[in-house]
């Protein structure tokens, strides 16, 4: 048995008409405009196939120059007219984590600040209708494993936080130069390719520093060990 399809009629219904009444000019054009219309509503509709709607609704990864929370990190955690839950000069804990008013122990290390006040929103839903979070990086230490150490015969040796398009250059004015004991030329740079791999990359900061050879100041990356031995005599 043959179902009524009454919107297939009404589409062949409108084609007919657009037939009988083409002897008329102003009125076909009308009607052939209107059946036309009507035509495109009885089209069947599927999926959008526009590739760049696709691509819209795929999520959004962290690039790598993306800032992480490091522990010893400070914040300004800020909940918009909500005074009493807000929190400035908070200190990341050495566990990573952080209290706030209504949300305690929150794992804020290894996030992206928009990534820990989505999280904090989620949190206060349930006592705060709608609440709107910022977090604001006051002092940069960033993740352990991100940070540029550098050790021996540097005139303050010690960890630097990593930033986008640092360079060689920029990690010996961090630490104040070299020592008068230091064999610049000797010196490499300790980079490590997944959990144990590594690379050692000779580099003349000698030559950087007094010559001006731009060749060695190197791009620096996050994790990497500048080792600045002394000299023998």
């Amino acid at each position: 048995m043959q179902l009524f399809n009454p919107v297939g009629h009404l589409c062949r219904r409108f084609e007919f008409e657009v037939t009988v009444i083409g002897n008329w000019r102003a009125t076909s054009i009308l009607s052939l405009a209107l059946a036309g219309f009507l035509m495109a509503g009885c089209t069947p509709v599927g999926p959008n196939p526009d590739p760049a709607a696709a691509a819209q609704a795929t999520p959004t990864t962290f690039s790598q120059s993306d800032y992480v929370i490091g522990a010893a990190d400070t914040l300004d955690v800020f909940v918009y007219r909500s005074p009493d839950l807000s929190m400035a000069g908070l200190a990341v804990r050495p566990d990573g984590r952080i209290s706030i008013p209504l949300v305690e122990d929150i794992t804020a290390a290894g996030k992206t600040p928009t990534a820990l006040a989505r999280e904090i929103e989620g949190r206060l839903k349930k006592y705060v209708q709608d609440p709107t979070v910022t977090v604001i990086v006051r002092g940069f230490v960033g993740p352990y494993d991100r940070q540029v150490k550098v050790i021996g015969e540097a005139a303050e040796p010690r960890s630097i936080p990593y930033r986008d398009h640092m360079t060689l250059l920029d990690v010996v004015i961090e630490t104040k130069g070299l020592t008068k004991f230091a064999s610049g030329n000797s010196a490499v740079i300790v980079r490590r390719y997944g959990s144990s791999d590594q690379k050692s990359i000779p580099v003349h900061l000698s030559d950087l520093i007094k010559n001006g050879d731009i060749s060695q100041n190197l791009e620096m990356q996050p994790g990497d060990t500048l080792i600045i031995p002394a000299t023998w005599f």
